[in-house]
């Protein structure tokens, strides 16, 4: 948190309080809805009330062993290694292409490469559709891991170019002109400091898939059914309180990431520090 220095004047002080003020009121805001539904998933009544009748397990119980939501829970994960796995590799490889200097047209691929994070995802969802259809990958575990692919690249490409943007290309060279080839130079030189960028971009790209049910709905068949599609249907089917235990574990899953991510973009930070 930014530190006021000794000889502040009053007015500095108050504006840093009320800045601090209004910061608080704004996260309060963005979280009350998800802090209103984590409560729901102890209740120990059937229907979503408040306050409380009572505090119960049960609806936790039933999501880890309710064979619905256990086996939408595997598939959720195995799709979102997949699709890590592959968003990694390739948005890893495009951030390493859009770095070197005089790439052409680099501004033009980045806006490309991010487009699927400002284009709506259910347009997204409807052209990979199509396209798909017409490859034969509609309905087919492939296909909904090349879709969430596509939405989590950008996430790569972003956390690995920035991270890239303070590597001292010196080392490369010196690498090559001691006669080291070109793979020994990336995994020796380079990937030792673009790995807190990749891991980061990774863990973007598994949350991102992980939370996605819009392109699943467009390209899922009906039995392929992942964690957040099974909340999508109980919602519309039948709404249980295990739906408040299935989000409030998405909750934390997310938030256990993110924190991770935020501690990996402090250790670059330190490591790039001490080089310089």
């Amino acid at each position: 948190m930014y530190e006021l220095p000794s000889h502040a004047s009053p007015v500095e002080r108050v504006w840093k309080w009320t800045f601090l003020a209004i910061c608080a009121a704004i996260l309060l805001f963005l979280i009350a809805p998800i802090l209103t539904i984590m409560p729901l998933s102890f209740s120990s009544e059937r229907f979503f009330t408040y306050p409380l009748p009572g505090l119960s397990l049960q609806w936790y119980e039933d999501f880890f062993t309710n064979e619905r939501w256990t086996s939408a829970l595997f598939t959720s994960f195995l799709i979102a290694t997949a699709t890590t796995l592959l968003a990694t590799v390739l948005g890893t490889l495009a951030a390493l292409g859009l770095s070197r200097p005089g790439f052409p047209y680099r501004t033009l691929v980045m806006s490309i490469l991010i487009s699927p994070m400002i284009v709506p995802v259910v347009i997204t969802a409807v052209g990979l559709f199509f396209a798909f259809a017409w490859y034969g990958v509609v309905n087919t575990y492939p296909g909904i891991v090349l879709a969430h692919t596509v939405l989590a690249v950008p996430f790569v490409v972003i956390t690995v170019t920035a991270t890239l943007s303070g590597f001292d290309r010196n080392l490369a060279r010196a690498a090559a002109s001691l006669g080291a080839p070109p793979i020994m130079t990336f995994f020796k030189v380079t990937l030792p400091v673009i790995l807190p960028g990749m891991i980061s971009g990774a863990l973007f790209a598994f949350v991102t898939s992980f939370d996605e049910v819009v392109t699943v709905i467009f390209i899922a068949s009906p039995e392929q059914r992942t964690l957040p599609r099974q909340m999508f249907s109980g919602i519309r089917e039948e709404i249980s309180p295990t739906i408040t235990a299935a989000a409030t574990v998405l909750v934390l899953v997310s938030s256990l990431l993110l924190l991770t991510v935020e501690l990996l973009r402090r250790r670059s930070d330190r490591l790039r520090g001490i080089r310089g």
